[in-house]
């Protein structure tokens, strides 16, 4: 039958019908096992009756209008335990209400709890679970322990009370209208989220004081509980919160992209990017990476740094030059105008260049050495490159490497690090926009190295045909073919450049010009390129041949012509302002008008304050920015032997003054010198410039000479000058930088220039007009040097 709730409990019964049944002891209970529950006194609990025993338990109750016995069951798995599956202590509840017609198909009841009961033994017999008990009543004395125990537990309780949700202020007053103690600990047990062995152990303490500590120390638990799940939830709902907030802005920003039509440009930007992506023709690999990214970049939100980051990796990717442009054939004749019409004199290295470009036509697939031109500042290096590209016709970039100290510079940056970028090989490739550009390298022979790498090391697989074909820069992250790039390289010295990276190319010297290629220079490139930077017409200012090599001659000393096209420049600033003031004005530069331009002449011959003086000789040095004359000034006074060197004299050219020195002494008997004066004297070896570090053994020869004209008393000839090292045996021996020495003694003036004898065949690589104008004097020994050198015919006071 369907009993309607509204019903008294007592009169339902599941066929509709009323009974009288017998009456059950005064000492026994209808018993009500339950699974997962524990039913405290005062406490009203929703129960459901799951089994057909558990129905007929609680329709007995119904019927006979008898209270139940509500027990916690010991293994909650069993569905009908027996008695002894039961704990010992259970609670008296009336049942207030019993519905079977629920949806679900269980009965459900309601109860209040009224007392404990013990449970003494099983009633049989019956159909129903029934069992002698023993009622348990709590006791009413109260003490201060008692009492301030309870006033604990209220405080607490309201504290648990605060920290659970959806908790009203009507909970806290109803603990508080609860006078018992033991009423009060067991109302705070059944509020307590506790496992059910916990709340069985808290109802079958019968003594109040320790059921009220027990509780006390349930709820202790349970608030810290409460407050860490508390603090947690709010750090999540903090989290969330913020997460949310973005996502709201980010949707409300993407709606008012779209209202303003910006969202459309970011898709018509993306639509573009993956149309240049198909475009590029990249290597399948590559375009497999690329198409990846792309994917990654249309999910990233717009204001994020990713999507920067991704958009110009992908832009830097479909603009790099991954197609081999057709190749323009190589015109050898066109190649030779081009490198006379740009560069006067350096046959040697055109016809190199002529020859690298002839291998190039005929064999386009091979790998063609890597070319280095070595020389001064000055003597064309970089125009000597933009040449070849012109030859080439193919696009020109120059990368400069002096101070580069960085290992990254040459083979970039990791995307993971902010403000990342691609190394400069790369950068320079976009920049040219062809695979198969013309590249030099600049000042090669200046590459540092610091604590972020070696960028020389970095170079080698650059350099390396082998390699080059998958560089991999590590910006790009993929491989990268350089193997069509022609690389030019330049340096002013080879000692610069590591060993590894030289053994790579194939160095080129450049010397330093004469004084008639620096004129013919002068007056082929500068003066046109002066007269049209100063805005200047051949009419309106003329430079005479005379003048031209006076300023050459006066005004500049270099191995290059840069500082040549800089005096050059100053005559035409000052003939420009005057035709600046007055329109009619037309000049005509005479050697006399340069000392009112440039000013008193820089430089003269130095050999002539030098006529007729013992201890005075003419030497030749060679320096990173080409040759120079070196005078080697030697003094005696009196003391005791001593060799005194000053000029700023490395540790080579002082053995070099010690070795001379030994080597006069050991051939006094034939110069005729008068052996004590060796003792008697100081000897003093001066090289003027101090300012400036000198080293070499290639002063050896001229230190002698002035040792043995000091003693012998004897000046040395003004217009020679004199390079080689020597032995304690007093033989020559070669010594390098021979083309750089004979151009810097033709620039100061020197007719005679003795040399080595085994560094006669160096001589060839000596413009012809230069050898023309020079006597060379091989040496053999010492002796030789003297008999050339030392003026035999005037003996000084």
């Amino acid at each position: 039958m369907n009993t309607d709730s509204s019903k008294s409990p007592e009169k339902a019964t599941e066929s509709g019908e009323t009974s009288h049944p017998s009456a059950l002891p005064k000492d026994s209970l209808i018993l009500l096992p339950v699974r997962h529950t524990v039913l405290f006194p005062g406490m009203v609990l929703p129960l459901m009756a799951e089994t057909a025993q558990l129905r007929q338990d609680v329709q007995a109750a119904v019927r006979r209008q008898s209270p139940l016995g509500i027990v916690l069951q010991r293994d909650p798995q069993v569905m009908e335990p027996p008695f002894d599956g039961l704990h010992t202590i259970g609670t008296v509840a009336h049942l207030l209400r019993y519905l079977t017609n629920s949806q679900d198909g269980n009965h459900h009841l309601v109860c209040q709890g009224v007392s404990r009961f013990k449970l003494i033994a099983p009633l049989d017999g019956l159909d129903f679970r029934a069992a002698h008990v023993e009622f348990i009543a709590d006791a009413s004395q109260t003490d201060a322990a008692i009492d301030a125990r309870v006033l604990v537990l209220r405080q607490r309780a309201g504290e648990m009370i605060a920290l659970l949700p959806n908790a009203g202020a009507d909970l806290v007053k109803a603990l508080d209208a609860i006078e018992a103690p033991g009423l009060l600990a067991d109302t705070v047990a059944g509020l307590l989220d506790i496992p059910p062995e916990r709340k069985q152990d808290i109802l079958e303490t019968i003594d109040i004081r320790k059921r009220l500590d027990n509780v006390l120390d349930a709820i202790a638990a349970r608030i810290e509980v409460l407050r860490l799940s508390l603090e947690i939830g709010e750090q999540t709902r903090g989290r969330l919160d913020e997460k949310q907030r973005e996502v709201m802005l980010r949707e409300q920003l993407k709606t008012i992209q779209t209202q303003l039509g910006d969202n459309v440009g970011r898709q018509e930007e993306l639509k573009q990017l993956a149309q240049a992506v198909t475009v590029a023709h990249m290597p399948t690999d590559v375009d497999k990476h690329a198409r990846k990214e792309l994917d990654r970049l249309e999910r990233a939100p717009e204001g994020s740094s990713e999507y920067a980051i991704g958009m110009s990796y992908l832009e830097l990717l479909t603009e790099l030059p991954w197609d081999l442009p057709p190749a323009s054939p190589i015109d050898i004749a066109h190649a030779r105008v081009v490198l006379e019409e740009a560069h006067f004199g350096l046959e040697k290295v055109k016809r190199r260049i002529l020859e690298y470009l002839g291998v190039r036509k005929l064999n386009p697939e091979g790998n063609a050495p890597i070319l280095c031109f070595l020389g001064p500042p000055g003597v064309g290096k970089t125009s000597l490159g933009q040449s070849i590209a012109r030859a080439l016709q193919r696009p020109f970039i120059r990368v400069s490497l002096g101070g580069v100290h960085d290992e990254s510079e040459i083979r970039g940056h990791r995307r993971t690090y902010i403000g990342a970028m691609p190394g400069n090989i790369i950068q320079a490739v976009r920049k040219a926009g062809a695979r198969n550009c013309v590249m030099l390298l600049d000042e090669l022979d200046k590459l540092g190295r610091g604590v972020h790498g070696d960028p020389s090391a970095a170079m080698l697989e650059v350099l390396d045909p082998e390699q080059n074909r998958s560089f991999r820069d590590n910006y790009l992250g993929v491989p990268f073919d350089l193997s069509a790039v022609v690389f030019i390289a330049t340096a002013n010295q080879a000692e610069g450049i590591a060993g590894p990276l030289r053994d790579r190319m194939e160095m080129l010297d450049l010397p330093g010009y004469t004084e008639a290629e620096k004129f013919q220079i002068a007056r082929r490139f500068l003066v046109p390129r002066q007269l049209k930077a100063c805005g200047l017409t051949e009419a309106q200012c003329q430079l005479g041949d005379d003048t031209i090599r006076s300023i050459v001659r006066e005004y500049t000393r270099e191995a290059g012509v840069r500082s040549l096209e800089r005096q050059i420049g100053a005559v035409f600033r000052y003939v420009a302002l005057r035709v600046a003031e007055d329109e009619a004005t037309r000049e005509r530069i005479e050697p006399d008008d340069l000392a009112t331009i440039l000013g008193h002449r820089r430089f003269e011959s130095e050999v002539a304050m030098r006529i007729n003086m013992p201890g005075v000789v003419t030497g030749l040095a060679w320096t990173p920015v080409g040759g120079d004359l070196l005078f080697i000034e030697a003094s005696r006074t009196p003391g005791n032997g001593r060799l005194l060197l000053t000029g700023q004299l490395g540790e080579v050219m002082k053995e070099s003054a010690q070795a001379a020195l030994t080597l006069v002494k050991s051939r006094s008997d034939m110069l005729q010198i008068d052996n004590s004066s060796f003792e008697k004297h100081d000897v003093h070896i001066h090289v003027p410039a101090g300012a400036v570090p000198k080293d070499g053994p290639s002063a050896g020869v001229a230190m002698f000479i002035a040792i043995a004209s000091l003693f012998m008393r004897m000046p040395v000839r003004s217009d020679c000058a004199v390079t080689g090292e020597i032995s304690l045996r007093g033989i020559v021996l070669p010594v390098g930088g021979i083309k750089e020495k004979v151009l810097a003694a033709l620039r100061g003036g020197i007719h005679t220039v003795l040399l080595p004898s085994r560094n006669m065949i160096d001589l060839e690589d000596i413009p012809t007009d230069a050898r023309n104008q020079i006597r060379f004097v091989p040496l053999n020994t010492v002796d030789d040097a003297l008999r050339e050198i030392v003026d035999t015919n005037s003996l000084a006071a």
